[in-house]
């Protein structure tokens, strides 16, 4: 088991408590107690996905980002375990109550038999966090800043993530967050000593707390700056998080909790706090820098669609596979499928900067089944098109389409946009030639037989091309006489007698590349075939891993591993980085195989096969 969900088992002891003294004690209060932790916890979670999932709905927010960079896998891993700073709570929680009898008396009396919501207790809660909880924070931030030996053993790791994020907001080490810990608890247990607590006490200053830390370091400035000429002392009362972005940039400055008036007292308040923010606001409707690069995505499945960057960040930079915790979450994730069907617009997924050229993944929210219903044709070419003519109205150089998005019975490859619309100056790329171009380069040079299937496809037409003129004898798998002879008459004269038409698998029993043992399949038709012999090996759909210098990327392309793309996405980032002019679209230019492959060497990028790995 993985350490992601390893140290979950942490929480076990207090829902083993809970049920054991259901079940088998009289008296609840500790299990009471217990379960209240976890539900706190449980809680505090969310708040920090539901902030996650916020900060990176670009096609939402992108106009008022703080930081224009992306978050990529470096920082994701540093920031992987975020969540100890909850789980260190809920361990704390539980020993006060256990280790304590007369906190555990009251802890059960204040569950137990406080009432749901209480004035007194909430006046008491802020008086406690302003004199005590604000000021402690701000002096204790502010010293271990200066404190040049506290700061590079303790505080530079919560620094030393470049874009700040909610996830960021309690990355720290153990002695930052049981800091962190006395700076949150004391109002709450106070205000409980003074016997004037509430259930929504509790419950809301816990999660409040966390709340107004993740608003601080969102990357989205959700303030409008009306609000603040409109009432100046909410400027000292609440931070926002370009605030907060400052004291990141600036960490001589803006050292305060959630109150910029300790920065006004202290003298630590960045001049530009409020005209940056206000700076931001209003550069929204201005137009933003225009990607160069677009990829058209389009989800597969339900499930898959949770892998999407947005929803759950770890999980999204990791290779997706099927998890468990993915099942419950199936009926919500549907119901937001439903609620896409009806958007006329694509959203932009993610992006990533590729030697200062702004390469954007914008998807169509339809999910793979939807291709294959006759009565969805029309309307997932529309939003295509859509997506074409917005990309070619913000000045975009390529777009390349997707998987299914180009698929021949749907629009031509992409011929259909490009004949209904001549004079767009982006252009319109299916990728597919450099996907031919992994395939062919993964085949060994002393290849004489190939038993091909998929072979009247677009790729297989290419592949069997390319390879005939090389002497190799292709066996192509169709039933149609029609259609392999139309291949067969596009190779030169010469050629055409290695361009053999066959009919059913066994008739490959002879050809070397019958599988025998140690057989490597190279796939490039969907779906893939199952991987269910052990004595040979297969590749994944043809894909390429992107240059080093690459920023900012931070979501795995569905399966593929980090960094890591299909070759068809690929293919259009060569056709960017070249300044070709032309539309690829529609059947595979065989003679440009070669031009594409060596063009993707020269940019850096690299195939990816199981034979290398």
């Amino acid at each position: 088991m993985s350490s992601l969900s390893a140290k979950y088992l942490l929480c076990a002891p207090l829902a083993a408590q809970v049920a054991y003294s259901l079940a088998y004690q009289e008296d609840y209060s500790r299990a009471f107690c217990c379960l209240n932790i976890l539900i706190i916890c449980g809680l505090k979670g969310l708040i920090h996905v539901f902030w996650s999932v916020y900060n990176n709905m670009l096609w939402v927010s992108r106009t008022l980002r703080i930081n224009p960079k992306g978050v990529d896998f470096k920082q994701i891993d540093h920031e992987w375990h975020w969540d100890n700073y909850i789980l260190l709570q809920a361990i704390l929680a539980t020993m006060i109550c256990y280790m304590s009898p007369p906190l555990m008396m009251i802890n059960s009396t204040i569950l137990l038999a406080i009432p749901l919501w209480n004035t007194k207790g909430l006046i008491a809660l802020l008086v406690l966090h302003v004199t005590f909880s604000e000021p402690l924070y701000y002096f204790l931030h502010r010293y271990v800043h200066r404190k040049n030996y506290l700061f590079t053993n303790y505080h530079s790791f919560h620094h030393s993530s470049p874009v700040p994020n909610p996830m960021t907001a309690n990355n720290a080490t153990l002695l930052e967050s049981l800091l962190l810990c006395v700076v949150a608890g004391v109002p709450l247990i106070g205000s409980c000593l003074l016997g004037v607590g509430s259930v929504s006490l509790i419950y809301g200053y816990a999660i409040m707390f966390d709340f107004l830390r993740c608003l601080g370091h969102c990357n989205v400035e959700i303030f409008s700056h009306k609000l603040f000429e409109t009432l100046p002392i909410l400027r000292y009362l609440i931070y926002t998080p370009t605030y907060h972005s400052l004291h990141h940039q600036d960490m001589e400055t803006n050292f305060c909790l959630f109150m910029p008036i300790f920065d006004v007292l202290g003298n630590t308040l960045n001049p530009n706090s409020w005209e940056l923010q206000k700076k931001i606001r209003l550069a929204a409707g201005e137009k933003k820098r225009v990607p160069e690069f677009v990829f058209l995505a389009h989800g597969v499945d339900v499930m898959s669609v949770m892998h999407a960057p947005f929803v759950f960040r770890s999980f999204g930079s990791i290779p997706y596979t099927m998890r468990f915790f993915l099942l419950p979450m199936w009926p919500v994730t549907f119901m937001v499928m439903l609620g896409m069907w009806v958007r006329s617009k694509t959203f932009l997924f993610t992006f990533y900067a590729l030697r200062n050229h702004l390469c954007q993944t914008w998807a169509v929210p339809r999910l793979g089944f939807h291709y294959f219903l006759p009565f969805a044709k029309q309307g997932i070419n529309n939003h295509i098109e859509a997506a074409i003519l917005r990309a070619d109205k913000l000045g975009v150089k390529v777009i390349s389409l997707a998987a299914l998005n180009k698929n021949e019975a749907l629009n031509g490859g992409g011929t259909l946009f490009v004949n209904k619309h001549p004079d767009l100056r982006v252009r319109v790329v299916h990728g597919n030639t450099l996907t031919a171009a992994v395939i062919l380069n993964g085949v060994p040079k002393d290849v004489k037989e190939v038993f091909l299937i998929g072979a009247t496809s677009k790729l297989g037409r290419a592949i069997a091309l390319y390879l005939c003129r090389r002497g190799v004898r292709v066996l192509m798998l169709t039933l149609s006489v029609e259609r392999f002879e139309k291949i067969q008459k596009e190779a030169p004269s010469e050629f055409q007698k290695y361009l053999v038409q066959v009919t059913k698998y066994n008739s490959a029993q002879h050809c070397k590349s019958w599988a025998p043992a140690g057989t490597h399949f190279h796939q490039f038709v969907v779906p893939p075939i199952l991987k269910f012999r052990r004595n040979c090996t297969y590749d994944e759909l043809a894909a390429m891993r992107l240059p080093k210098d690459v920023q900012g990327l931070g979501t795995c392309e569905y399966t593929m591993d980090r960094g890591v793309v299909h070759a068809c996405h690929a293919g259009g980032l060569v056709h960017m980085l070249e300044g070709w002019e032309h539309h690829e679209v529609g059947a595979i230019d065989v003679d440009r195989i070669d031009l594409v492959w060596e063009a993707a060497m020269r940019h850096g990028l690299s195939s990816v096969s199981s034979l290398t790995d």
